[in-house]
């Protein structure tokens, strides 16, 4: 279903809370990287343009009581200021008198950023007296969250629950469920999809989707080994999920030539970057060695199925794409997509990682900003983020 989004309503000089992601990485009191708060720009900026009064809030990291500090959004708010170039208010607490006295002093056209989220215990206990204190905040409640859309927390389900106000999403939140939604439900074709990552057991929902709608799918990272396992080959030290080789042999089984494996990986005598490597065809691995990429001769072969292909749906690395001697099969997956002709959608995580490391987020069709999320979509599940949103 539809939702309905930030221009379906009526902004103007209202209360606007907005539950952004600006879960950012921060070193020595700084964003080492603001690539989360400028994807949440368009929706604040319009907001700003359409004179609301702007409350942002987000959680931050992990806190707890040691680390609160270091976790704190002020980091955030003065980035955030600098993109804007406008003047943030950075607020010490989430809920409180000191929040309620801020918001009532707001005019249109004011931003307001509330302190983390997370710092509430109510947070992720989708508490319902946390989430009424909040809504009482707002006239209306915009979520552009998606990487955390598929929590049930007290800022992205609970406000909604609590009380009567608009939800809406905000632009970046359309933009991921039109992207996902559109390569899932209507994917020109030939469809691909691309698999990757370490292990199968968190994926096998996704997997199972996939091969009942997708033309090819085609399998990298350590969860191949797995399925090479499965087959009855000796993998030596590659990593192995021995509790899901019942549902890689399943997969194999009903899959048919839809699933496409590596037919050959780069190997390693160590766990490391400046381990001894070989290329090999994917059969039996030399004791002590273990697959740390796919090679080049899959790499070719996966690029011939892309060749034609009209829509790419791409979750997961290739390989150990963090050590740069076990990056190019992924790289090479990046490049390729890069250069298609065609609807190319990347997942959150990892392999939004990888495409940002080769410099090619610009050069795809859409880079989801949700790991956890995105995998949740891609399974069918139901994001209670999104779910809790007026409906179009």
């Amino acid at each position: 279903m539809a939702k309905k989004s930030v221009k379906d309503v009526d902004v103007r000089d209202k209360r606007v809370l907005v539950r952004v992601d600006f879960n950012v990485p921060l070193s020595n009191g700084k964003v080492s990287d603001d690539s989360r708060i400028r994807a949440a720009l368009p929706t604040i900026n319009y907001l700003l343009d359409q004179e609301a009064k702007v409350i942002l809030v987000s959680h931050l990291g992990r806190p707890t009581a040691e680390n609160r500090d270091s976790l704190r959004m002020a980091p955030v708010g003065e980035r955030l200021s600098k993109l804007l170039g406008r003047p943030v208010t950075t607020l010490s607490e989430v809920v409180g008198d000191s929040v309620t006295e801020a918001v009532d002093k707001m005019k249109a056209g004011d931003l307001l950023l509330l302190e983390n989220s997370r710092f509430e215990s109510g947070e992720k206990k989708n508490d319902p007296t946390l989430a009424k204190r909040l809504a009482a905040l707002a006239d209306v409640y915009v979520n552009d969250a998606f990487g955390s859309a598929h929590r049930a927390h007290a800022t992205t389900a609970g406000i909604v629950e609590q009380s009567d106000i608009p939800a809406v999403s905000g632009f970046l939140m359309q933009k991921e469920l039109d992207a996902l939604g559109e390569a899932l439900s209507n994917p020109d074709r030939p469809f691909v999809a691309i698999q990757g990552g370490a292990k199968i057991s968190d994926k096998v929902g996704v997997l199972d989707r996939l091969l009942t709608l997708a033309d090819h799918v085609l399998i990298g990272g350590g969860m191949a080994n797995t399925f090479f396992k499965a087959q009855g080959y000796d993998v030596a030290d590659s990593l192995v999920e021995d509790e899901a080789l019942p549902e890689a042999e399943r997969l194999l089984a009903s899959a048919g030539d839809k699933l496409v494996l590596p037919i050959d990986v780069v190997v390693a005598d160590d766990f490391s970057n400046e381990a001894q490597r070989r290329t090999m065809a994917a059969g039996d691995i030399p004791a002590g060695w273990r697959i740390l990429d796919i090679g080049p001769h899959t790499v070719e072969a996966y690029q011939s199925i892309l060749a034609d292909a009209k829509t790419v749906l791409w979750n997961g690395p290739m390989g150990v794409f963090e050590m740069s001697n076990f990056a190019k099969g992924t790289f090479a997956i990046a490049e390729t997509l890069a250069e298609l002709d065609a609807t190319t959608v990347v997942g959150g995580g990892d392999s939004a990682a990888a495409v940002a490391d080769a410099g090619l987020t610009d050069d795809l069709t859409h880079v989801s900003t949700g790991g956890g999320a995105s995998m949740e979509f891609l399974e069918g599940k139901t994001l209670p983020g999104v779910a809790a949103l007026d409906d179009a």
